[in-house]
């Protein structure tokens, strides 16, 4: 791809240069939104697995049908400068869980069933510190932050403070299509007929009808599989691409938004609407490897970016983000401030009036004042690593501002970018901006260095 300035770049996305406000990203000029803090809404987070940056009808895919996600995005707030905290399933989960770069917690890539690789219990999770303020919790759908799965040996999801899940390790299995394998409160639930995605989201819908007790705000995530590979679609959303190659992952994040809409369509008969802050958001970037078809790729699209899952390049971090919080986000509004995975805990808990824990480092930040049209004062710059990265030498990424640098594990070798002008990253500048590229090699140093002593080692 050519050289891609950020103009050019919004309209390839579908998005207006126009509509995007900064610093502030939600209303007009001369607006303001009351304070935050204390408002105790509900929370809906909906995450996808390895859906691409360009996956959706409303970031501009040319083919995909995601009607209920484009009505998400005229209700709320699009951001195109949305990050996973890692690029690969298990970190980035865990890194929206604790609100931590990933490495700090021991997650250093996908878990394998039964491996020592967990997320520990002395971390603390968001769902944790919502319950322990009240909030009633509920999982439904992925996990993927243990390797011994249902068992006593590690924490599971209601050791990190969800009163209610219905889970799976890593994938349904054996297929996503009459799944055999989730897990409710820690009993087996056997053979389940249907498709996943309508599975996890109908528990989400029974559970708000019949379990959660509505004296207590509710804390609700939704972790898919989709479009995750190996690939199940109702023939229903297939149809919808007869004659297309890519009709099974087109069908199934088509499927995905079906049941997003059901989701959403309870919480306006159940009149939550106006109290809910709902996310949506992905894990990762698309597959880069379609190991189930015997093809060299999978279907799934970043977009104008360069790289997919496994890189760290833009492709493989930067995501879909869809945020509505009536009254907070002004509708139709889209934002290019850039916003992380490990920002979703002290946004969650600055909304719910709960202390973001201390005595650890915290990495992520809270993301309300974009709501109010201030800027993000971040402590600690965006950064990613993954040793496997398929960008190798670069295992190593870090955001200030509209720069970007990657680097080695060694940090012996280097390259910057400048997002605004080239989000594709084809020009590298380290060679040119010589003295940013000096800072920011320093302080990306003394961060990887300092994450890189906190992490465990597993046996």
């Amino acid at each position: 791809m050519d050289h891609v300035n950020r103009r050019d770049f919004l309209k390839m996305m579908g998005l207006s240069a126009a509509s995007v406000v900064l610093p502030g990203c939600a209303m007009s000029s001369g607006q303001s939104l009351p304070e935050i803090s204390g408002s105790r809404p509900n929370i809906v987070i909906i995450l996808c697995d390895d859906l691409g940056f360009g996956d959706l009808s409303c970031y501009g895919h040319p083919h995909i049908k995601t009607s209920n996600l484009d009505k998400l995005a005229a209700e709320g707030m699009k951001l195109t400068d949305c990050y996973a905290a890692a690029p690969v399933c298990s970190p980035a989960r865990a890194g929206m869980l604790t609100g931590r770069t990933p490495y700090r917690c021991g997650i250093y890539d996908w878990i394998p069933s039964n491996s020592p690789m967990h997320l520990r219990r002395q971390e603390q999770t968001v769902a944790t510190l919502l319950r322990d303020n009240g909030y009633a919790t509920c999982h439904s759908g992925k996990w993927h932050c243990n390797g011994k799965f249902n068992s006593s040996e590690q924490p599971q999801p209601g050791d990190h403070g969800f009163e209610h899940w219905f889970s799976t390790q890593n994938n349904a299995g054996p297929t996503h299509h009459n799944p055999k394998n989730f897990v409710r409160n820690g009993r087996r639930v056997g053979p389940l007929e249907g498709y996943s995605s309508e599975l996890i989201v109908q528990e989400a819908i029974d559970w708000l009808g019949t379990k959660w007790d509505r004296s207590r705000p509710f804390c609700l995530f939704v972790w898919f599989h989709a479009p995750h590979e190996p690939i199940a679609t109702s023939p229903q959303f297939m149809n919808m691409y007869e004659g297309k190659k890519e009709a099974i992952y087109y069908g199934n994040v088509t499927q995905m938004d079906h049941e997003f809409g059901r989701l959403m369509k309870t919480l306006d008969e159940m009149e939550l609407r106006d109290e809910t802050f709902v996310m949506f958001t992905s894990d990762n970037g698309p597959e880069t490897l379609n190991r189930y078809r015997g093809a060299n790729r999978s279907f799934g699209s970043p977009g104008p970016l360069r790289g997919m899952k496994l890189h760290m390049y833009e492709g493989g971090i930067r995501v879909p983000g869809i945020i509505r919080w009536p009254g907070r986000t002004k509708p139709g509004s889209e934002c290019h401030e850039p916003v992380n995975g490990t920002d979703i805990l002290p946004s969650l808990c600055e909304m719910a009036g709960v202390e973001v824990p201390t005595g650890r480092p915290i990495d992520g930040t809270s993301f309300l004042p974009l709501l109010q049209g201030k800027k993000l004062k971040r402590k600690v710059p965006l950064y990613w690593r993954y040793d496997q990265a398929l960008s190798k030498p670069f295992t190593v990424a870090m955001r200030q501002g509209d720069w970007k640098i990657l680097a080695d594990n060694e940090m012996t070798k280097f390259e910057l970018y400048n997002l605004q002008t080239d989000p594709a990253e084809k020009h590298n500048l380290a060679d040119i901006q010589t003295e940013r590229l000096a800072a920011m090699k320093k302080t990306l140093a003394g961060l990887h260095a300092e994450i890189d002593a906190e992490g465990p080692k597993w046996e």
